[in-house]
């Protein structure tokens, strides 16, 4: 069935010099589409001007929505909150940096059509693109983390830290229902979650630009390693149950 109507979800924290680039890029491409579509930035408790800066933009594109939190949750926690509150019939959530830029979803949605209930961006499969690449530390302890990921909570995607993810409304409302990891491995626990209630994944290769003024620290990565070992233990004792 083609769909009808896209909800972009873009979390939000502290993002008040790149948020307004961000969604001029995103409106830019959402209004030459023949679809519907809605944008909701969810604001994690931004000690900026980030929601001030969303208000301003909401008068001046359409369907642009404002979750205004008030308190700091997590990425997991905001991206849960926009996704189920999203009405499209696919659902999009993309890092409000533009690392990966909205026009790649039109790689996506063909697949919807064949089936697939979720499509997730990846810059580690054939076709895929770093446009800028990102510090070789970095790099080298992402391949750390995916090696740890996979060997603990195998996902059935090479990438899962994409922030670039695409699902149906039925996927939505039955993954997103049972996530309770808010900060640093949410994504694994989603596609845990996809996997687990056996739904049709397919990975894209996407374009992406590392931002320089992204940075994840040793200890965010260690955190990342126990919320990875706190998700294989629920799946153990059957807590998505």
């Amino acid at each position: 069935m083609p769909m009808k109507k896209l909800s972009v979800i873009i979390p939000a924290y502290n993002e008040e010099h790149r948020i307004g680039k961000t969604l001029s890029a995103v409106s830019a491409f959402l209004q030459k589409q023949t679809y519907s579509t809605e944008i909701l930035v969810v604001n994690d408790g931004s000690k900026d001007k980030t929601a001030q800066i969303v208000s301003e933009y909401a008068k001046k594109i359409p369907n642009l929505i404002l979750v205004d939190n008030q308190e700091n949750h997590g990425k997991g926690w905001v991206t849960k909150q926009g996704m189920l509150k999203a009405v499209g019939d696919v659902r999009l959530f993309m890092d409000a940096d533009n690392s990966t830029v909205v026009d790649e979803v039109a790689k996506m949605l063909p697949y919807f059509e064949q089936g697939y209930s979720i499509v997730v961006g990846s810059r580690r499969i054939a076709g895929s693109e770093i446009a800028v690449k990102q510090p070789w530390i970095r790099d080298f302890l992402g391949g750390v983390f995916r090696l740890i990921v996979h060997t603990l909570v195998p996902v059935g995607v090479t990438d899962s830290q994409c922030g670039f993810k695409a699902f149906t409304q039925g996927a939505t409302e039955k993954i997103f229902s049972q996530q309770t990891i808010y900060r640093w491995a949410f994504d694994v626990e989603i596609l845990a979650l996809a996997r687990r209630a056996k739904f049709k994944i397919k990975e894209v290769p996407v374009k992406w630009v590392n931002d320089s003024e992204s940075h994840v620290k040793f200890s965010g990565m260690v955190k990342m390693l126990f919320e990875v070992i706190q998700i294989r233990l629920n799946l153990w004792t059957g807590k998505y149950k």
